[in-house]
């Protein structure tokens, strides 16, 4: 992902459209919408995909669409998809897993390219590095250490951006975030979701409903 060069201004923060926005209170929703594996076009239908519909939706309890806190939603799929070369499984990390700055990590989407750009038709990925604490608490004035990571070199002109939000944060081949929310100009860093903190509540979910379908 590259993004402009920012006009001097302030960071605000910009959401990417979710899911969760469009929802009600807490709590399991039947959803008619339909989740699409193994893409790599979002204008063709490739022999790589499959369309599943989703059965059901769980967005966290505690999800605060004001700051993005809990920013994490589980889908249940009406069946389970099928390992082929184009769709598997990522590891999930350990609970609390550490992600020390430094480390580079790499995030894919379809998000927009530039500013005044639509979002892109084919998927896009690009290296990260994991910034310290510090940067997006001085950045972001919700920013929670505990349960977000803060990625996204400030003098490179890479990093995820609108249209983004959802995707992986992958590092060393395990999931360690997700695409939550920045700044309305795409300058890095970004702040990502910390799955590490969300995996009793994710396990606890899917055994809660195991009984009534895959997930």
């Amino acid at each position: 992902r590259v993004s402009p060069h920012p006009p001097p201004a302030p960071p605000q923060a910009l959401p990417c459209p979710k899911l969760s926005s469009f929802l009600p209170a807490p709590g399991p929703y039947l959803l008619s919408i339909g989740v699409t594996l193994g893409a790599h076009s979002i204008m063709e239908r490739e022999r790589t995909q499959q369309v599943i519909p989703v059965r059901r939706a769980f967005p966290h309890p505690h999800y605060n669409d004001k700051t993005f806190e809990n920013d994490i939603m589980l889908l249940q799929l009406a069946w389970k998809a099928d390992m082929t070369d184009a769709v598997s499984p990522i590891s999930l990390p350990r609970n609390f897993q550490k992600v020390n700055p430094g480390m580079m990590c790499s995030v894919a989407g379809w998000g927009r390219l530039e500013v005044n750009m639509p979002s892109a038709d084919k998927l896009q990925e690009v290296d990260l590095e994991v910034q310290s604490e510090q940067r997006c608490i001085a950045r972001f004035r919700d920013y929670i250490p505990i349960t977000q990571i803060c990625a996204g070199d400030p003098n490179k002109r890479k990093n995820s951006y609108s249209g983004d939000s959802g995707g992986p944060l992958v590092c060393d081949g395990v999931a360690q975030g997700i695409v939550s929310y920045g700044d309305v100009y795409g300058t890095a860093p970004n702040v990502y979701t910390r799955i590490s903190s969300f995996l009793y509540w994710i396990q606890k979910t899917m055994r809660q409903y195991k009984q009534q379908g895959s997930a």
